[in-house]
C-alpha cells in the first residue's frame, strides 16, 4: 500500500504512468509490484489490473534488465495497462455496438488499429475511435461498404447529439455520407 501512495504522490507531481512505473521499478527492483502500485494509484480495480498484468508478465516483467525501467513503463502505457476504464452510458454503449458492426464490415483490420480502438473503447474516447474508423476503408474483397458506412453514419449522429460535440465530427459524418452514397452506386 505504501508503494501505491508513492505512486499517487508522483502523479500529483504531474508524472505520467510510464514515469511513475519507471521511478518505482528503479527504486524497488520489483517490476510487477511497481506496475500494480501504478494501477492502484490510478484506481484501476485490482482484478482488472491483475488480468492486464498477467497478459504481459512473461514478456515485460518476469526478467527485467537493469536500466530498462523507462522503456518498460512506456511499453506498459502503450499496451493500455494503465488505461483508466470509463463506465459507458447507454448511448455510448450503442455507439460502441455500431463501431463493432463497422469493424465487422471492414472485412479485416490491422492488429495495431484493433488495439487502439479497444483502448479508446475502454477509456471512453469514442470521438477518436470514430475519427479513426472514418479514415479507414472496407477491404475490396471481404468488406461490406454499405453496412460499414451505414454503421458509421448512425454512430456519428449519436456522437453529434452529445453536448458540445467535437467540431471534427461534422466533417467526418459528411464524408461518411458521401462514401455511403458512392458505395450504393
Amino acid at each position: 500500500m505504501r508503494l501505491a501512495l508513492s505512486a499517487r504522490h508522483l502523479f500529483d507531481a504531474d508524472s505520467t504512468p510510464a514515469e511513475v512505473y519507471a521511478n518505482l521499478a528503479r527504486r524497488t527492483r520489483q517490476p510487477l509490484r511497481s506496475a500494480r502500485a501504478v494501477c492502484a494509484a490510478l484506481t484501476i480495480p485490482a482484478a482488472e489490473a491483475d488480468r492486464r498484468l498477467d497478459e504481459c508478465y512473461d514478456a515485460l516483467l518476469a526478467n527485467p534488465r537493469p536500466g530498462s525501467e523507462a522503456d518498460t513503463g512506456e511499453l506498459l502505457e502503450a499496451l493500455g495497462i494503465f488505461d483508466i476504464p470509463k463506465q459507458l452510458d447507454d448511448r455510448e454503449l450503442a455507439i460502441v455496438d455500431l463501431f463493432l458492426t463497422a469493424i465487422d464490415a471492414l472485412g479485416g483490420i490491422r492488429a495495431g488499429h484493433q488495439h487502439g480502438l479497444a483502448r479508446w473503447f475502454t477509456t471512453g474516447n469514442l470521438t477518436t475511435a470514430y475519427l479513426s474508423l472514418t479514415a479507414a476503408r472496407p477491404l475490396a474483397r471481404t468488406g461490406d461498404p454499405v453496412r460499414y458506412w451505414a454503421a458509421l453514419i448512425q454512430a456519428g449522429e449519436l456522437l453529434l447529439a452529445q453536448p458540445s460535440p467535437d467540431p471534427r465530427l461534422t466533417y467526418a459524418l459528411t464524408q461518411c455520407r458521401l462514401n455511403a452514397t458512392r458505395a450504393t452506386r
